[in-house]
């Protein structure tokens, strides 16, 4: 049988057998459960993670940013490489669902209707071109993964979810829909635009979108518009000890450097408690289960054992929503348009994406650059090192030196990032520091030039960097006033890693 048919039947018979979600060793649903570190693993951590202090050369092992699990060739979110072969046929089924076109209710093939009835992408890859990030609105009719946020601050919210949904919309404008129910409308983007002043002369061009809804939304509705982020290595940032990023929350601000980062607590669906959140922009998701499951409902409009509402994003008052046929199958897994055990397979594929090796390392130009994003104090968020947790039954993510170039905290971005869309966790001004690692080839891997920060306002790295304020208003200022060989140093240094 030719690979593609061999990987298409056991995909259809991951989703259609019947008996126990996970009877074929799809991912776990849980997150890691970090074991305690001895004294001595402890100082060993604390020595290899201290920040570099000279940059005349690369750090040991910095060329792996995936530490054993970085992919050599080069490929943008391979595979880690360490990963034990008994879990290769977990990422191949993982990585099918994960491009897998869905289509809308009812159908004649079972385990692969139940789209929408409203919906934004019909695939998880439609969203994270080849795990990779969005686009902004280009122009076209589309949103290119794109999404507008929406809901009520002036509402209660449930638990969870401080703030409230459009009593009308839901949670996000979806702008597609099956047939026969309306779409919830279509999202344009207009631009204003700035001009600052940089030291040496030079100056740089900021602009903010502004989002056009049509029709128009209710004037209490407050918005948040969100690109998909990119997706290498999001197992590993899940395999942090929650107490190495709670280590490094000050949020009084006790050292007096300006930075005072938050943990953010939210509900995780997959354990049933409240956990750290790591995941999303405002770290509204604390496991990559937790991030796929509602990105399944909000997104493409499915259900899953997690949220296991058929209609997706669908209020109320939507009747033809409501009323429309769903995907959801007693013979399958646990009935549910995507099974526990399909749910699973594609949190098994995220948490095995890596990142490439790095090159360029002992750059003259990366190295000064290097020292520059130091001296700014760009590390007091984005911190360039962690050790992951020991865990034997996940050797591939167990004890790896990986460079990630986050904190995984909440910090306040001040007005210029802010919206008036809280999150789970955050306030309209708190945004997770994303991590940097792959940031250098988000082009290649989009097919063109990639935009930034969390509404792809920023058409480059330097651009990204200027539109930071609050707590890293004064590394923004030292970007701002160093001399500008140094300055595209810096950005060099970014497009390395």
């Amino acid at each position: 049988m030719p690979a593609a048919a061999r990987i298409r039947s056991l995909l259809a018979l991951s989703l259609c057998a019947l008996g126990p979600a996970g009877a074929l060793g799809g991912g776990s649903l849980a997150d890691p459960i970090p074991s305690a570190r001895s004294a001595d693993e402890a100082a060993r951590v604390a020595a290899v993670t201290t920040p570099a202090t000279t940059f005349t050369a690369p750090e040991p092992f910095e060329a792996r940013p995936a530490g054993a699990g970085t992919a050599m060739n080069g490929r943008y979110a391979a595979p880690l490489a360490n990963l034990p072969p008994a879990r290769g046929m977990d990422v191949v089924l993982g990585e099918a669902l994960f491009e897998k076109l869905w289509v809308p209710a009812p159908t004649t093939t079972r385990a692969s209707d139940g789209l929408g009835p409203l919906f934004n992408a019909r695939s998880c890859a439609g969203c994270h071109p080849g795990d990779g990030r969005g686009a902004p609105f280009d122009g076209t009719t589309r949103v290119n993964g794109m999404v507008l946020k929406l809901g009520r601050p002036d509402l209660a919210g449930l638990p969870g979810h401080p703030v409230a949904p459009d009593p009308l919309l839901g949670r996000q404008l979806q702008d597609r829909a099956m047939p026969g129910v309306p779409n919830e409308g279509a999202v344009g983007l207009d631009w204003t635009e700035e001009v600052v002043p940089l030291s040496g002369g030079e100056t740089a061009s900021l602009r903010r979108p502004v989002a056009r809804v049509t029709p128009a939304l209710a004037p209490e509705t407050a918005t948040s518009l969100r690109l998909p982020p990119q997706l290498g290595g999001v197992g590993l940032l899940e395999a942090i000890p929650a107490t190495d990023i709670l280590a490094l929350a000050d949020p009084e601000d006790a050292d007096g450097d300006g930075v005072s980062g938050r943990a953010a607590w939210v509900h995780s669906p997959s354990s049933g408690t409240t956990r750290l959140g790591r995941f999303g922009w405002k770290a509204e998701a604390a496991s990559l289960a937790d991030m796929a499951a509602s990105a399944f409902s909000t997104d493409l409009g499915l259900s899953t054992p997690l949220y296991p509402d058929p209609a997706g994003d669908c209020t109320a008052a939507q009747a033809a929503c409501q009323a429309a046929p769903t995907g959801e199958d007693a013979g399958l897994r646990d009935g549910r348009e995507v099974s526990g055990e399909a749910l699973g397979l594609v949190t098994a594929y995220l948490a095995a994406l890596g990142q490439p090796t790095r090159e360029r390392l002992d750059d003259p130009q990366v190295l000064t650059g290097k020292a520059a994003f130091h001296a700014a104090g760009c590390t007091a968020c984005h911190r360039p090192k962690f050790v992951t947790a020991r865990d034997g039954a996940d050797p591939a993510r167990s004890f790896q030196l990986i460079w990630p170039y986050t904190d995984l905290l909440l910090h306040d971005m001040g007005p210029g990032l802010a919206d008036a869309l809280p999150g789970a966790d955050a306030t309209g001004a708190e945004w997770r520091t994303p991590a940097l690692w792959g940031i250098g080839r988000a082009s290649a891997v989009l097919g063109r030039p990639a935009s930034y920060l969390h509404d792809g306002r920023a058409r480059s790295l330097l651009e990204a960097v200027l539109w930071h304020g609050g707590e890293a208003q004064g590394a923004r200022d030292r970007v701002a006033a160093m001399a500008p060989e140094t300055r595209a140093a810096l950005i060099r240094f970014l497009e390395s890693l």
